[in-house]
């Protein structure tokens, strides 16, 4: 039984309930939401109460991801165990294992025994590293080798996946027949695109989808159907192959929740601002109101070594428009592999653009929060404005630095002509 089934019988699971209660929700109204598929609670079935249940979906708080992994070039299993404790001691909700390099089974199964938090990883990505440690080409793999990672991250306790169904040949032939400037710029899109022109044969992710909806039902990991052909860049952004793929993950994620299994859908990627809020709806309207998950977007192109700015102005317009999960985006993206600092910074920024997008939409206690540190400003109470803030540890320090040059209720910036402080005088005669 998946939580979806569950759902759908009307059975209400403990990790419905804690899920739930974390969110401050009825876990009658979360049991509905997962039935209806505009829901999920990512949650292998190895896991037990150590890890945190996760709800992701309409009405619900946007959750944070924040990817790990290491690189051919930089396999440090403890820089990455470091990473995951910083992304969770900033507030991310869930972590992803992208990693490329190193002992790829070690280092997933350090990160799910590191942190409390559900865990998603790429199996492509891992089937690649394994072919070139052997000598091989992923083009000439199997489908059943592609499919056997597939199930070994299953059976390691891995919550989420994503799989790049989406990029078929049809789709890939309607990006060579446009054209784009930067063509394919996920790893695994451009891993089954080469697969599939080698082999001359349909995406095994597509073609054989019903065998991947077996694995998701007996392990309940979540499906994540991945955009292998997100725009890359701006001028890429929102053309056929794209829609093409989206279109394909809609009807393919109806295919999944028939069959019991939990499934969200990934977008873009590049995209300018006046087109993001549109492309969510599409998305929604598609596919059944599947909970939308985003890298971004990236409204800009022009800012590396700033990217987390840039995907949190995206994803606040994304967030307000009913995405649902954001992927963090580092101020590395685009240049070099993330360090701790990277991460913590990739973490609240996106964890401010949640927080954005969730005031518009009318989640539970997101305006409360603002107002509680509204009135704690202006009672100057400066220990409770950082017990409220989104980085605490932050707050206090800027606090701490110029307490020895200001009054208990004024700061550095105003003084004596703090705005409240004149304004209470003004007001009161």
């Amino acid at each position: 039984m998946t939580q979806l089934t569950a759902a759908v019988e009307g059975r209400i699971t403990n990790e419905m309930r804690r899920a739930a209660a974390a969110e401050n929700v009825p876990a009658e109204v979360l049991r509905d939401k997962i039935a209806a598929g505009v829901a999920v609670l990512p949650f292998n079935k190895l896991l037990d109460e150590r890890v945190r249940a996760v709800a992701i979906g309409e009405g619900l708080r946007t959750k944070v991801n924040a990817n790990l992994g290491t690189s051919r070039d930089n396999a440090d299993l403890e820089l990455e165990l470091c990473k995951a404790r910083v992304a969770e001691e900033a507030g991310a909700d869930a972590l992803m294992d992208l990693s490329t390099g190193g002992d790829l089974r070690a280092i997933r199964k350090a990160i799910l025994a590191e942190t409390s938090l559900p865990l998603g990883t790429v199996p492509v990505y891992e089937v690649a590293a394994r072919a070139e440690d052997e000598g091989r080409e992923f083009e000439d793999l199997s489908v059943d080798e592609l499919f056997a990672v597939v199930d070994e991250h299953a059976r390691d306790g891995v919550s989420f996946m994503t799989l790049h169904a989406g990029v078929t040949r049809s789709a890939v032939e309607r990006l060579k027949s446009q054209g784009r400037e930067l063509d394919i710029v996920s790893r695994g899109g451009a891993l089954m695109a080469g697969w599939m022109a080698r082999n001359k044969a349909e995406n095994p992710y597509y073609e054989f989808f019903d065998r991947l909806r077996d694995l998701a039902v007996e392990h309940d990991f979540t499906f994540s159907l991945g955009d292998g052909l997100r725009p890359g860049c701006l001028a890429d952004a929102n053309d056929r192959a794209q829609i093409t793929e989206l279109l394909t993950l809609a009807e393919l994620a109806e295919r999944a929740r028939q069959r019991g299994a939990q499934v969200m859908l990934e977008g873009p990627g590049h995209m300018p601002l006046d087109q993001v809020a549109e492309h969510v709806r599409l998305q929604k309207a598609v596919s059944g109101g599947a909970p939308f998950y985003t890298l971004g977007p990236l409204v800009t192109d022009v800012a590396p070594g700033y990217d987390h700015i840039t995907s949190a102005i995206g994803g606040a317009i994304a967030a307000a428009a009913g995405v649902d999960f954001l992927c963090y985006v580092t101020p590395a993206e685009h240049l070099s592999l993330p360090g701790p600092e990277d991460v913590k910074l990739g973490v609240i920024a996106a964890r401010i653009a949640a927080h954005a997008g969730d005031l518009t939409k009318g989640i539970r206690g997101a305006e409360e929060w603002d107002l509680e540190m509204s009135r704690a400003r202006k009672a100057f109470d400066w220990k409770r404005q950082a017990e409220l803030a989104i980085d605490p540890a932050e707050a206090e320090r800027r606090r701490r630095e110029n307490e020895p040059r200001v009054e208990a209720d004024t700061c550095t910036m105003c003084s004596n002509m703090c705005a409240i402080k004149l304004s209470e005088k003004a007001l009161a005669d």
